[in-house]
């Protein structure tokens, strides 16, 4: 999905975001600001949204003289995902269908996103999933093809929601132990996204996925800039899920039967792309 000009004032947004976030001085401000505005007639049309991002985010890290702009951010949103664990889990115990139920959650959490223009609150999406039809559900076909699947790459997308994603793929493995499941998280630290130095030894993900460093450094998934083995894996997957707009945004062009994307929709460009509007939950497979 290449930019419009729609993206690129949201682009700009994001820079005014961040300065909101991390409550920085005017002076401050408006040289992250003055930064973007130089880089905005740089932007490539044939380029998606994420790669044309990325350089911005880049040099607000050299400038703020930190790797990781939104690491506090991202904590916070862990934590905050961790604190609805148990909600979440009685809720997929209760469930007739915990396999739908579980995906259903990993989608409320794709809310967690700090370069979106819309804002969303994280408990009441947990909550309503249930009761929210998909306003386009490949939900059952996807269940059938992680039934088939010996391989399954399951991209990551924000920080926070990687908890979810973690109750998801408990699910999975309990129904189908035979899948092997990689999940495939950036190279290193880019706006909120979940990244490789982000997953701690402990964390519970391993004990049901191998981790992979992407190789990517873009707030999607690239699949020509994936490290050679991570490329390989990607290619040869049985099934892919893929979480989130960035993924979806960096994706769209690329046509196989065994990609699914599950995401909310946060943006008028990609409510657009679905023919959707925002606020509607995805589960697509990308030749339907």
């Amino acid at each position: 999905m290449h930019i419009e000009p729609d993206c690129i004032a949201c682009i700009f947004n994001q820079a005014l975001r961040v300065t909101k976030a991390l409550e920085l001085s005017p002076e401050e401000s408006k040289k992250l600001l003055d930064e973007a505005a130089c880089m905005l007639p740089d932007f490539s049309l044939s380029l998606t949204p994420p790669q044309n991002a990325t350089p911005m985010y880049e040099q607000f890290a050299q400038i703020l003289e930190t790797e990781d702009i939104y690491g506090a951010k991202k904590r916070e949103a862990i934590e905050k995902a961790r604190a609805l664990l148990p909600y979440c889990r009685q809720m997929i115990e209760a469930s007739d269908d915990p396999l739908i139920t579980a995906a259903k959650i990993a989608v409320a959490g794709n809310v967690i996103d700090l370069a979106s223009e819309y804002a969303f609150d994280l408990e009441e999406e947990i909550a309503g999933v249930l009761d929210t039809p998909f306003a386009i559900d490949h939900l059952e076909m996807l269940r059938d093809d992680i039934a088939r699947a010996k391989t399954i790459v399951y991209l990551a997308d924000n920080a926070g929601e990687n908890v979810f994603d973690t109750l998801y793929i408990e699910t999975i493995k309990q129904a189908f132990p035979q899948s092997a499941i990689y999940y495939f998280v950036r190279s290193r630290p880019i706006i909120n996204d979940i990244s490789y130095r982000d997953i701690t030894p402990d964390d519970p993900i391993h004990r049901v996925a191998t981790v992979i460093d992407s190789g990517v450094t873009t707030p999607g998934i690239v699949p020509e800039a994936m490290h050679p083995d991570a490329r390989a894996l990607f290619e040869r997957a049985d099934t892919i899920i893929s979480k989130g707009m960035g993924n979806y945004e960096c994706l769209s062009d690329y046509k196989e039967r065994s990609l699914y994307y599950l995401l909310k929709v946060k943006c008028q460009v990609v409510a657009r792309s679905l023919h959707l509007t925002p606020g509607d939950l995805v589960c697509k497979n990308a030749l339907k």
